[in-house]
C-alpha cells in the first residue's frame, strides 16, 4: 500500500505500479511487489502543463524476520520462536502447519531426521512484499567430556557439556543437583570438587532447554596416599585396594592403552614409585619417580600427556657426593669390570634396587654404583633425596661399608666389598631403619649376602649389619629383585640363595644360613629360619631357595591353625607356605612346613594376594592363581585357574589392582625377550590383565599392551614390576636399547603409562 500527497497540483499520473490518473493526494495498493521496488509520481499544477513535479518513491522492505530456534537432538520436541516486523502474515513449511501470526511460538512435534524449516511472512498489501528465513535444526547428541578420568581426593576434574546449539546445562552428581560434600560438588561451569566418599561417581549434565536430554561421564576418586615401597606395601602382597577407576568392564582395547612416555637417561630396573598431591616448584602434582641403571633419578608428572619432567639428578655428581670423572659401572659381554662376562645386566650398573620413599619426612632413599674414571675405586652411597626438588638433604649421601665377624675371609672378620656386592633387591623402611640388602654380579667372587640397616636423622648412622654365611661364603640375598617383608611385629623377612649352611648344629646354626628363610628384628639378628631339607642338593645343582622373593599374607581368622603366614620359594618350583610364628628351622619328618605347593617351574618373582587367592606366575609356566582356605589354612594344591597364555623364563611377579574386595584386575609383566646376553630375545616388554574378580576368572585375559601396535612398550627390563595408581598402570623399560652401550639409541630408558582414554 502506497501512500502520496503534493502541492499546487491538479492532477497527477503514475508509473511502476500505479495505474490511471491519481488525485493529487491519496492511497493505492501497489499490488504484490517485484524487483526492483523503486515507483514514479508526476504531477502537473495549475495551467495544464505549466509545471510538472516527479517523485521517486522507494518501498520499504515489508517483513524482517527474526527466528529463534531451540535445538535438540534428532527425535526431541522442540519449540521454535519467531518475531516479523512490517508483515501481516505468515505460513511455514517442512515442520509448521497452517497460518501462522506475524510472531509467535508453535512445536515442531518430534523431529525427523532432516530438520530444516522454512518460514516466509507477507507484509501489507497481500502479494506486495515477501522475506523469507530458513532455520536449520543440528541433530546431535548431547555429551560430557571427559567420559572416564580418575582423579585423588586433592584434585579436580574440570567437565565440559556439548549441548546441540551451544546451549547451556545444569550439572548433577550421583543424582544430587550440584553434588554435595560427600559425593563431591560440581558448578556450573562443569568443575568437579572431589567429596569424602572415594569411589566411582557419575557426573550428569541436562540441557537447560529440554530437560531430556543429558550426557553423562564417570569420575574415580581415590584417597590413595602413595606406592612408596616395591610390590605396593611392606607385606610386598602386592595388592593395592583403593583403585577405583580401572575395571574388568573398562579394560580392552577400546577403553585403555597406551596414554604417553617419559625418557629416562638410562634402562628403569626399578619398579616406579608414586606419590599424590606433592608440592613441586609451588604447584601440586602426582608425581611418579624412577631411578636408572645410568645413575638417574627422576620425577615425572604422573598424569600429564605429553609427559613433564618435574626434577632430574644424576646421583653422582658433585651435588650427590660424586667426584671427578666418576661414572656408572660398565657390565655387559664387554668392556665389564663386575661379573664373569655374562652380561646379566647390560650395559652398565647404577641403580638396581627399587628405593623406598618415607612419606613423612618427604625423603627417597636410593642406593647408587659407580667408579672412578680409573676403575680402580668403587662406590655405593645410600643418598637421602628431597622428594620435591631432586637434591640431598643434609648429611647425605653416605659411603657404604661393613664388617662383620666371621671367618670367610680367613680371619676372624669379614669385609663388604662394594665392587663384588649387587645391590639387587628393593629397600626396606620399617620403623625408621633403611633395610638394604645384596647379592652380588653373576655369583662372580668370594661374595656374601649382607644386609645394612642406617637410620638418618639429619646425618646418616649404621644402625646394624649382618652377613649371612660369615664363615662360608656366598648366600646372595638376590629375590628377583624383590624386597624383603615385613609384619605388623616390625619383623623383616629375606630369603637367602646359594651358600653356606651350619648343619652341624640345625637348632642354633653358627651364622650361616645359605638357601633359608629369615626373620630378623630391627637390629637384623636372626628370630628365627626355615631352611629346605634338600638345602644341600640345591646349593650343590645352583638352585637358589632365594630366587623368589617373601609375601606376608594377611591374617588369617582366629581358629585356624596357623593365623600369620609367610610365603616364597625359589629356582626349584617348591613353593612353601610358613606359620611366621614358628617358622620350624631345618626342614624333616618331624618339622614341616605349614604347606609345600609344586608349581613344576622355578620361581623368580614374588606373588600377589588377594581375596584369598594367591597369585605367581613361574618361569615357564601360566600365571596361576592358588584359592587359600582360611578356616584350615590350606591352599589348593592345583591352581584354581590359570592364563592360556605361559610366561616364558623368568615368569612375572603379579600386582593387584581392587576397590577393596570388588573389580579386582591382575597385571603382569612379560619380560621374556630383555635384552642381554642372557636373554633369547630383544623386544617390547608385554603387559597383560587378567580378570581377578575371583580365582576361577583368572583365565580371562582383558588385554595386553601387543594387542594394538601404538600400546607397544619400550623394550623389556628382566624382573620388571608394574605400578597400578589412580587410574594408570606405570612400567619402566629400557627405551629402544638393545642391550647395547649407553647412548647406542636414542633412548636408553623409558616409562611407558597406561590408562583409560579420556573419550
Amino acid at each position: 500500500m502506497l501512500t502520496w500527497s503534493s502541492t499546487n497540483a491538479t492532477s497527477c499520473t503514475g508509473s511502476g505500479g500505479w495505474t490511471g490518473a491519481l488525485a493529487t493526494s491519496g492511497t493505492q495498493s501497489t499490488g504484490a511487489l517485484t524487483l526492483p521496488s523503486a515507483y514514479s509520481l508526476a504531477c502537473t499544477g495549475a495551467g495544464g502543463t505549466s509545471d510538472t513535479v516527479t517523485a521517486m518513491v522507494d518501498i520499504v522492505p515489508i517483513a524482517t524476520l527474526t527466528v529463534y530456534p531451540t535445538v535438540v537432538a534428532s527425535g526431541g520436541a522442540s519449540t521454535l520462536t519467531w518475531s516479523s516486523t512490517n508483515a501481516t502474515a505468515c505460513t511455514a513449511t517442512g515442520g509448521w502447519s497452517g497460518a501462522l501470526a506475524a510472531s509467535g511460538t508453535q512445536s515442531t512435534g518430534a523431529l525427523p531426521a532432516t530438520s530444516t524449516y522454512s518460514l516466509t511472512c507477507t507484509g501489507a498489501g497481500g502479494t506486495s512484499g515477501v522475506a523469507t528465513a530458513t532455520v536449520t535444526i543440528s541433530n546431535g547428541t548431547m555429551s560430557v567430556s571427559p567420559k572416564m578420568t580418575a582423579i585423588t581426593q586433592w584434585q579436580t576434574q574440570q567437565f565440559t557439556a556439548t549441548v546441540p546449539g551451544g546451549g547451556a546445562a545444569t550439572w548433577s552428581v550421583d543424582g544430587i543437583a550440584g553434588g554435595n560434600t560427600t559425593v563431591g560438588t560440581i558448578g556450573s561451569s562443569g568443575l568437579y570438587t572431589p567429596g569424602t566418599a572415594v569411589g566411582a561417581h557419575t557426573a550428569v549434565a541436562t540441557s537447560v532447554a529440554n530437560s531430556s536430554q543429558s550426557g553423562s561421564a564417570v569420575v574415580a576418586v581415590t584417597d590413595l596416599a602413595g606406592m612408596y615401597t616395591y610390590h605396593n606395601d611392606l607385606a610386598r602382597d602386592g595388592a593395592n585396594l583403593h583403585e577405583y577407576a580401572l575395571t574388568a568392564v573398562n579394560v580392552n582395547t577400546t577403553s585403555f592403552g597406551k596414554l604417553f612416555s617419559c625418557t629416562a637417561d638410562g634402562a628403569i630396573y626399578t619398579q616406579p614409585l608414586w606419590v599424590a598431591n606433592l608440592t613441586i616448584n609451588g604447584a601440586k602434582h602426582n608425581v611418579v619417580f624412577v631411578a636408572t641403571q645410568h645413575d638417574g633419578l627422576f620425577a615425572f608428572d604422573a598424569d600429564a600427556s605429553p609427559c613433564v619432567t618435574l626434577w632430574a639428578v644424576s646421583l653422582i655428581d658433585a651435588g650427590h657426593g660424586g667426584s671427578a670423572g666418576e661414572t656408572t659401572v660398565p657390565a655387559g659381554t664387554a668392556g665389564y669390570i663386575v661379573g664373569s662376562g655374562y652380561g646379566d645386566i647390560t650395559p652398565e650398573v647404577g641403580v638396581t634396587g627399587t628405593p623406598v620413599i618415607d612419606p613423612s619426612s618427604g625423603i627417597l632413599y636410593v642406593v647408587s654404583k659407580s667408579v672412578n674414571s680409573a676403575h680402580t675405586v668403587f662406590y655405593q652411597r645410600l643418598h637421602a633425596i628431597d622428594v620435591t626438588n631432586g637434591s640431598e638433604k643434609t648429611g647425605s649421601p653416605i659411603t657404604i661399608a661393613g664388617t662383620y665377624p666371621g671367618s670367610g675371609d680367613g680371619g676372624t672378620t669379614v669385609t663388604f666389598s662394594p665392587r663384588l656386592g649387587l645391590q639387587r633387591c628393593g629397600l626396606s623402611l620399617v620403623n625408621g631403619v633403611v633395610s638394604i640388602p645384596w647379592a652380588s654380579h653373576e655369583d662372580n667372587g668370594a661374595y656374601y649376602g649382607w644386609i645394612t640397616g642406617y637410620t638418618y636423622n639429619g646425618t646418616f648412622t649404621q644402625s646394624s649389619v649382618l652377613n649371612v654365611a660369615p664363615n662360608g661364603t656366598l648366600g646372595g640375598i638376590w629375590m628377583s629383585g624383590g624386597a624383603m617383608a615385613a609384619d605388623s611385629n616390625n619383623y623383616l623377612y629375606a630369603l637367602t640363595g646359594n651358600g653356606t649352611f651350619d648343619a652341624s648344629n640345625p637348632s642354633a646354626p653358627n651364622n650361616d644360613y645359605g638357601d633359608s628363610l629369615l626373620r630378623l628384628t630391627g637390629s637384623l639378628a636372626v628370630s628365627q629360619y626355615f631352611t629346605p631339607s634338600n638345602q644341600l642338593s640345591l646349593e650343590q645343582t645352583d638352585k637358589d631357595f632365594g630366587a623368589g622373593g617373601a609375601a606376608v599374607l594377611a591374617d588369617l581368622p582366629a581358629g585356624s591353625p596357623h593365623t600369620h603366614l609367610v610365603m616364597g620359594g625359589g629356582k626349584d618350583g617348591s613353593l612353601y607356605v610358613l606359620d611366621r610364628d614358628l617358622l620350624g628351622g631345618l626342614e624333616s619328618p618331624s618339622n614341616v612346613p605349614v604347606q609345600k605347593l609344586l608349581l613344576g617351574h622355578g620361581i623368580f618373582a614374588t606373588g600377589a594376594f588377594w581375596n584369598n587367592s594367591f597369585y605367581i606366575a613361574s618361569a615357564g609356566g601360566s600365571l596361576s592363581a592358588y584359592a587359600l582356605n582360611g578356616s584350615t589354612a590350606q591352599f589348593g594344591t592345583s591352581p584354581a585357574a590359570a592364563s592360556s597364555t605361559l610366561y616364558k623364563w623368568p615368569g612375572g611377579t603379579p600386582s593387584v589392582s581392587a576397590a577393596g574386595a570388588q573389580n579386582g584386575i591382575v597385571w603382569i609383566l612379560d619380560t621374556n625377550p630383555y635384552c642381554t646376553n642372557q636373554s633369547t630375545a630383544c623386544g617390547p616388554a608385554v603387559l597383560h590383565a587378567y580378570n581377578a574378580v575371583n580365582a576361577t576368572n583368572v583365565m580371562t585375559e582383558l588385554w595386553n599392551s601387543a594387542m594394538v601396535s601404538t600400546d607397544a612398550a619400550g623394550n623389556a627390563v628382566k624382573f620388571a614390576v608394574p605400578t597400578i595408581a589412580n587410574g594408570k598402570v606405570y612400567v619402566g623399560t629400557r627405551g629402544n636399547n638393545i642391550g647395547g652401550n649407553y647412548g647406542s639409541t636414542t633412548v636408553s630408558g623409558q616409562l611407558d603409562v597406561y590408562g583409560l582414554h579420556p573419550n
